[in-house]
């Protein structure tokens, strides 16, 4: 009897190891994506660029879209930690909204990227663009296409992001450091569109009811800015339109001319560089705390060298 119990003890030790090989073996290294939205095609492309990398260099990425809850975002995130996500990328709602998501990051030592939105919080890896500086190169060219410096005049609909956040703000402040400069030009702005081409042309309905005398758009992201263009364009306004992104419809848009200028967003490239972060990490390499992704704007002067209707977004050259 002495003799079986020893060897069911042995059995069971082995088993318990051959248990515990399994389980290491079964880890893997995985990411965890926490989109805001997937309702902008340019928020799409993030993730089909991050899906693509991540099977292109092997890692497993895992997407969820937080439909611009942050309730939802922070419990997609709290399930992506639970499943056992090794580094998160992050596209915020709420720059503040997400500090539960952060607080959890940090306890289990998972560092987190944030891709395009910032948030104010500690994170390890920011990868962004200048957008003062997108916002502004369309504000100039605006400026010139209305009159240029000094004499440009008109009434302006901006199109406006989400609230809070500090992407839209730059984009709306580097627009205002060339327009405000200009005496003759005023501004409307719309409510929050969230970067929704729906809600833009919704806000716009009602913002041409008292300002039909609209000669140009700015919005956020071209999206927008092209879902206020066709309402003014229904409604008989002869404006030019403008904003940020290089969404192709928009790039399209600039080769027949009715869009002027877009400052390029490259979404391919944001999730590329992402997912290329987030491997750093899995690798153990040393990884700086920003990235820049560049920007460029196109006008009819170089739409030739972007336009691609295979596309849905300007690729960087």
């Amino acid at each position: 009897m002495k003799r079986i119990f020893t060897v069911v003890l042995v059995l069971a030790g082995f088993c318990g190891l051959a248990f515990m090989g399994c389980k290491k073996a079964e880890e893997k290294n995985v990411i965890g994506f926490s989109q805001a939205t997937m309702a902008s095609p340019f928020y799409v492309s993030h993730v089909e660029a991050a899906q693509a990398r991540a099977k292109e260099i092997g890692v497993e990425l895992i997407v969820a879209d937080a439909n611009e809850n942050v309730v939802k975002q922070n419990q997609d995130i709290s399930d992506m930690l639970q499943s056992g996500i090794k580094v998160l990328i992050l596209n915020a709602v709420d720059p503040d909204g997400v500090a539960p998501a952060l607080a959890a990051c940090a306890a289990k030592n998972v560092p987190v990227i944030t891709v395009d939105r910032f948030v104010n919080g500690t994170v390890n890896v920011v990868i962004g663009r200048d957008n003062v500086v997108m916002g502004q190169a369309v504000g100039d060219a605006v400026v010139a296409a209305l009159g240029g410096k000094g004499n440009a005049r008109g009434k302006i609909l901006e199109v406006m992001g989400s609230g809070g956040d500090r992407v839209q703000e730059a984009r709306s402040q580097g627009f205002h450091n060339a327009v405000d400069a200009e005496p003759g030009i005023t501004i409307v702005q719309t409510p929050y569109c969230d970067y929704v081409r729906s809600k833009a042309a919704t806000a716009t309905q009602d913002i041409i009811q008292r300002h039909n005398d609209i000669v140009m758009i700015y919005g956020h992201n071209d999206d927008m800015a092209l879902g206020a263009l066709q309402v003014c364009e229904d409604a008989g306004l002869k404006v030019q339109c403008s904003g940020v992104d290089g969404l192709m419809e928009a790039v399209e848009a600039i080769t027949t001319g009715r869009y002027l200028a877009t400052s390029a967003n490259d979404p391919f490239a944001f999730g590329r560089q992402a997912v290329d972060v987030a491997a750093k990490f899995l690798n153990g390499e040393s990884v700086g705390s920003e990235v820049d992704a560049g920007t460029f704007l196109i006008d009819a002067s170089n739409v030739s060298q972007y336009y691609d209707p295979s596309l849905a977004f300007a690729t960087q050259k």
